[in-house]
């Protein structure tokens, strides 16, 4: 059932980039915030039909989790929908799911022990992510300011995903990822506003655009690696994602034409071969069994409500 999910999640997630890059009558920013309010909606209906009554209120722990994780949720979004616009979505996809990359470094000044397999797989996968892209440095000065935002969104997306891993802890899926989203819609609003973004008023195809991206990356992808991120952890959550990176470039050449090179299949390999290192190395540390805590008693919960 783990592995399902995770291929699931992968595919959803490996639709983001494509599906960005296709929309352009939308603006980036705009389409952030769609994803993530149609996703609040969809989760926090969701929830409150399986709760049948009023879920408990967070508590400030799970409060501050869940603020953390949304702005830098919030920030990851803005930096990696605008760089698919201005560079490559091969480039853009890598470079952001370089995520496992700085979770590591987040934990080790956390004093976290990362182990040497650990650290040999994230290398082997990393050099994977190099072959498949070439980063596009030196291309084009949009493309490399492309890079360079898909850079720091994957430095946002290690922290919306370690702070999603602490509030998940104690919090089920649907109350956490209502609770997100929503508040990163209401942080990327704020972002249109400033940017003088359109919000509404989209053509026909936009709006497919939206929905699909909704269905698709927000709540098979993003819901789905926020279900696994209390079982399996950031770390290995992080380096299933990192599938995306050839998914997205597959897709890209499927319906933008822009065809991987042979690269990108050495590059999945070299990926694979990190992510079940990294496994291997972690798997001493992980929870005692992979399931979701939906429906567990928990500190100031009864089972059931």
């Amino acid at each position: 059932m783990i592995l399902l999910l995770a291929l699931v999640g992968v595919l959803g997630v490996s639709a983001s980039g494509p599906i960005v890059a296709a929309t352009p009558s939308v603006p980036p920013l705009a389409m952030a915030f769609w994803r993530n309010g149609l996703g609040a909606a969809t989760m926090g209906a969701g929830a409150v039909i399986r709760a049948r009554g009023i879920r408990r209120w967070p508590t400030p722990r799970e409060w501050r989790y869940c603020v953390t994780a949304s702005i830098a949720l919030a920030v990851h979004f803005a930096c990696f929908m605008v760089s698919v616009r201005m560079t490559t979505v091969a480039a853009a996809t890598a470079l952001v799911c370089l995520q496992s990359a700085w979770i590591a470094g987040f934990q080790r000044l956390r004093g976290a022990i990362i182990g040497r397999t650990v650290f040999g797989g994230m290398g082997l996968a990393l050099a994977g992510a190099v072959l498949i892209t070439g980063f596009d440095v030196g291309r084009s000065p949009e493309a490399l300011l492309g890079d360079l935002l898909a850079l720091a969104g994957g430095a946002m997306a290690g922290a919306y995903t370690l702070a999603g891993s602490k509030a998940r802890a104690t919090m089920d899926t649907g109350s956490y990822t209502t609770l997100c989203y929503a508040m990163t819609a209401m942080l990327l609003a704020v972002m249109v506003w400033l940017a003088d973004e359109p919000i509404i008023g989209f053509p026909l195809p936009g709006w497919v655009g939206i929905i699909a991206l909704t269905v698709a990356s927000q709540l098979l992808g993003h819901t789905v690696f926020n279900h696994l991120v209390a079982a399996l952890g950031p770390l290995v959550v992080s380096m299933i994602i990192l599938l995306e990176i050839p998914g997205a470039a597959i897709l890209a050449g499927i319906f933008l034409d822009q065809t991987p090179p042979v690269w990108t299949y050495v590059g999945l390999g070299l990926i694979l071969a990190g992510l079940l290192a990294v496994i291997r190395g972690q798997s001493g540390q992980l929870p005692a069994r992979a399931r979701d805590r939906e429906g567990s008693t928990r500190p100031g919960t009864r089972k059931g409500r």
